[in-house]
């Protein structure tokens, strides 16, 4: 369906950002139509397929505002003040990630989100159509056509552009790349992931700590929790695919049981049906997506995971689909032609898409191997000292990416620079004693200027 004043878009994809790019732009007196492939989740029950929960953070809250959607979604999450380390002796510690209860992160279920998202969007005037696989696509025509996969019926629809928001395995992306290549190229991790589950306490409660993100991390492969709203916590291993441990060498679910008791010892008791949890749910691919183009023409534009798939460890994959919505919305108001708007949206958002890229695979390393680690600690502790000493100039890595709304290309530009003061205000130390105050002050103001949060 087209708009007699040329305001209309075809969405592919009713996942979290396409429900949200919908409801922004529904919002704004656009004329949208969301195609989705799999059934309507508030009548057959979310089937997402993918983690339960997901973590929260100020970018995403920040769109969520935007889409007046902040309250509903905030009224089921559950806060995470930092990570609940578990150490292999038994000991935890809370690493906070931000300085109190004002600077958390929020883990939020992936199916009532989305249900959530889908009625703004409904609401706003969005048209919602289900059982709706895109199948082919003539950009020249402008027909989009779309088979239902429980009677194998297809359908046409006009189209004045469409937006791609149907995830990784973006079947708008395959479309376009036929009419036009987008220099695609996927680079999988080593290693992938299970995901268990710890089960509520038989008072009814949480079994452990609920407001962490509780982490095991053993050098070459780790366990997090993140808790949920109905008592549950989603448990996930990470293990590299090759090698000792690895997906490789678990061949049964006994040896998965002795991995556990064995390196995990004190979540064990946490998980009493781990070995139907480890039968049950099979082994997920970890991988990153980089293209060369975003968009075609001004017929079509693809965003969140269907443009920059990214690994999940740091927690910004749905922050960033949100933000790409708020941009592209943006864009889409500043009253340009569609081509223009499309190419000015990826400009801004493309060198952000690679940062966070970048920093949620080194935050893998850091998660897994460093989190334990006597020189990574003391880094972190002078991290909040300089923090204290230069608070417009010295904002610490974890407060940029979550709780700022900066370009993720400034955070990372600014983290590499806090990193090389860290490591070598630090090095040869084993306390803040013997820190060149003096040194390390001057160098902060030589190299940061004073940062200032985006609006």
């Amino acid at each position: 369906m087209t708009d007699p004043n040329g305001k209309s878009l075809t969405i592919i994809g009713a996942g979290l950002a396409g429900a949200l790019l919908a409801t922004l732009l529904a919002q704004r007196g656009w004329s949208i139509d969301v195609y989705e492939k799999r059934g309507d989740p508030r009548i057959k029950g979310y089937v997402g397929g993918r983690s339960i929960n997901l973590a929260l953070a100020e970018r995403g809250r920040n769109a969520l505002r935007q889409a007046d959607a902040d309250d509903a979604v905030m009224a089921q999450a559950v806060m995470m003040r930092g990570r609940m380390v578990h150490f292999a002796d038994g000991r935890l510690q809370l690493q906070r990630y931000g300085r109190d209860d004002s600077e958390v992160i929020w883990s939020v279920h992936r199916g009532d989100l989305n249900i959530t998202l889908l009625e703004l969007a409904e609401r706003a005037g969005a048209r919602l159509h289900f059982d709706r696989r895109l199948d082919r696509v003539d950009f020249d025509a402008r027909i989009a056509r779309f088979r239902d996969d429980r009677s194998d019926e297809s359908f046409e629809a006009g189209f004045r552009a469409l937006v791609g928001a149907d995830g990784a395995g973006s079947a708008l992306r395959a479309a376009m790349n036929a009419q036009s290549p987008l220099g695609e190229r996927t680079e999988f991790l080593d290693h992938s992931y299970k995901e268990l589950e710890i089960p509520p306490a038989d008072d009814g409660g949480f079994r452990i700590e609920p407001n962490a993100l509780h982490i095991w991390p053993r050098g070459r492969y780790m366990c997090i929790a993140l808790p949920n709203d109905e008592k549950t916590f989603t448990v996930t291993l990470f293990l590299p695919n090759e090698g000792d441990p690895s997906f490789a060498t678990l061949k049964t679910t006994a040896d998965a049981r002795a991995l556990f008791e064995r390196d995990f010892a004190d979540a064990v008791p946490l998980i009493p049906e781990l070995d139907q949890d480890w039968e049950r749910n099979p082994p997920g691919l970890l991988a990153t997506l980089y293209l060369d183009r975003w968009r075609l023409d001004g017929r079509a534009v693809l965003l969140g995971d269907a443009a920059h798939a990214m690994v999940p460890f740091h927690g910004q994959g749905m922050n960033c689909a949100f933000e790409d919505c708020v941009a592209l919305a943006r864009r889409l108001g500043d009253g340009d032609d569609l081509a223009s708007a499309f190419a000015a949206f990826e400009a801004e958002r493309k060198p952000n898409a690679s940062a966070i890229q970048q920093m949620a695979l080194e935050n893998y390393l850091e998660m897994r191997d460093r989190v334990d680690d006597p020189d990574f600690l003391l880094q972190r502790e002078l991290e909040r000292k300089l923090q204290e000493r230069h608070p417009e100039r010295f904002v610490p890595h974890y407060t940029m990416v979550t709780f700022m709304l900066i370009p993720y290309a400034v955070a990372l530009e600014r983290s590499d620079i806090q990193r090389e003061i860290l490591v070598r205000a630090t090095q040869g130390l084993d306390s803040l004693d013997g820190v060149d105050w003096t040194a390390v002050d001057a160098e902060v103001t030589a190299r940061l200027q004073p940062l200032q949060d985006a609006p």
